[in-house]
């Protein structure tokens, strides 16, 4: 009779093993074909009505349908967005779950924490950028300050409160920088959200606002507020009246809020790039451009590498400036 070759226990192990690999691999990519196969999260971790709110749920509402899935949008505020933060960076990286984010969120809060439950930088990887949303110091159209030069003269008297969305807000940071830059003092009052911050103003609860231009344009175009500067390169176009900080005497108080997505890192590559695609889709939508427009924020198309690259800019900016102005939030 023939000889019968003899299998050994390590060689059906080994083939057990390739075979399990194979099938992990073919599920994996099953999984990515088929991908999304069910609603999608988009997690923001500010209140609803700000400008994060209003941008991520016009952002869903139009990506949603691209995909063939509701991408459903949940508000979980607190702590200067780092419950929304830590929620995502936790989340199986499937790409259904992702992260509205600021330069708060991936930029600041490294800086002004000793300890975060999450690490931007290790856990949290860009899709895309939203926009650049200029900055505007403002006070009640019937406060007896005029100007720039009188809010400055005033607080060295008497020191005012500004309010600002939310505690490790852009807002917030560029209000900490100005005010040191500039010398001198004002009192921060955090709020939950931008609309909450500008009705405390009109109710004279606080003697200012850093406002962004989504949520401020409306109240400097009306006559509700007086904006005495923005603290961008340039005048924006939908206040073109509204000097810059630059322009009265403070040529490094530039600041900016701005937007993006990210998902957790590990999210598979075709599946960050689809997300990218129609990020960038409905951004370019007639419905966004036109709000964009109104609104004077300013946009970029920026791929995934194109954002990784900008918020390693910002970081390299930012966190020494906050170390050195001596900022902490859990100090």
């Amino acid at each position: 009779m023939p000889t019968q070759p003899i299998i050994t226990r390590r060689a059906l192990a080994r083939g057990a093993l390739g075979f399990g690999a194979a099938a992990f691999a073919t599920t994996r990519a099953d999984a990515q074909a088929a991908w999304p196969d069910r609603p999608l999260r988009l997690i923001i971790g500010y209140p609803p009505g700000g400008a994060s709110d209003l941008f991520g749920r016009m952002i869903a509402g139009q990506m949603g349908p691209r995909l063939g899935q509701n991408l459903v949008v949940e508000n979980r505020p607190g702590g200067g967005a780092v419950v929304a933060s830590e929620a995502v960076s936790r989340s199986a990286p499937d790409g259904y779950t992702l992260l509205h984010v600021d330069n708060g969120i991936l930029v600041y809060n490294p800086a002004l924490y000793a300890r975060l439950p999450y690490d931007p930088d290790k856990d949290l990887s860009g899709v895309g950028f939203i926009g650049r949303f200029p900055l505007f110091l403002v006070v009640r159209a019937d406060s007896p300050i005029r100007d720039l030069a009188g809010y400055i003269a005033e607080a060295k008297t008497k020191v005012p409160t500004y309010g600002t969305p939310a505690v490790a807000s852009p807002h917030h940071l560029a209000m900490e920088m100005f005010k040191r830059r500039a010398g001198f003092d004002a009192t921060h009052v955090p709020y939950r959200g931008g609309p909450a911050a500008m009705q405390d103003l009109l109710a004279g609860t606080v003697d200012s606002v850093v406002i962004d231009c989504a949520t401020g344009t409306a109240f400097i175009r009306d006559g509700k507020v007086k904006a005495l500067c923005v603290l961008s390169e340039a005048r924006s176009p939908t206040s073109p009246e509204v000097p810059t900080a630059r322009e009265l005497g403070y040529p490094t108080a530039v600041a900016y809020g701005w937007q993006g997505i990210c998902v957790p890192t590990g999210t598979p590559a075709p599946v960050v790039s689809r997300l990218s695609t129609e990020l960038a889709r409905a951004i370019a939508s007639e419905e966004m451009s036109a709000r964009f427009t109104t609104l004077g924020i300013e946009r970029a198309n920026f791929s995934p590498a194109e954002f990784a690259a900008f918020v390693a800019k910002e970081n390299g900016e930012w966190r020494p400036l906050i170390r050195e102005l001596g900022i902490r939030l859990d100090s």
